[in-house]
């Protein structure tokens, strides 16, 4: 299935009001875990202008690069370590303003400014990995992504 996303809007909140749907179309269409983060990472990169977007799943104690669109990543995080993995430890979801001013900051990029990053749960409530998304800019994320991201990650269960 090969698809361009269509986003006319031009707020936070309507870029994702057009964008569920189209991504829900994706994911509803594929059973595989790996193809709909892929295809969510894309559809969030491009439909949002996000700097970097990318699953991390945890594997053990670490969590493990998973499917990801922008530039090369880290590729293990501990847990509790940098956003990710306390996000992950914690199970709940971290906005960072700015990356530099969040203790133990991972800096897989230079550019990125601020983040963040979605505990992916399983059907028992498991954490099973997470949404990271990083912005070149400082101050990016607020409620209204961590409200469409959240809804966002519970189509992979």
């Amino acid at each position: 299935m090969s698809e361009e996303l269509n986003i006319t809007a031009t707020t936070k909140e309507g870029k994702y009001k057009e964008l569920l749907p189209q991504i829900k179309a994706l994911v509803e269409a594929e059973n595989d875990a790996i193809a709909n983060m892929a295809n969510i990472c894309a559809a969030l990169k491009y439909g949002m202008g996000f700097f970097w977007v990318g699953f991390y799943l945890a594997k053990e104690d670490q969590l493990v690069l998973g499917p990801f669109q922008g530039p090369v990543a880290c590729t293990r995080i501990n847990k509790g370590k940098g956003v990710c993995g306390a996000a992950w430890q914690n199970a709940q979801t971290i906005i960072v303003e700015d990356v530099e001013q969040f203790p133990g900051h991972i800096a897989c990029s230079a550019l990125s400014k601020s983040e963040i990053v979605i505990p992916v749960f399983d059907a028992q409530k498991n954490v099973i990995g997470v949404l990271d998304v990083d912005s070149d800019v400082l101050n990016s994320f607020d409620k209204t992504d961590e409200l469409y991201l959240s809804e966002i990650v519970k189509w992979l269960v």
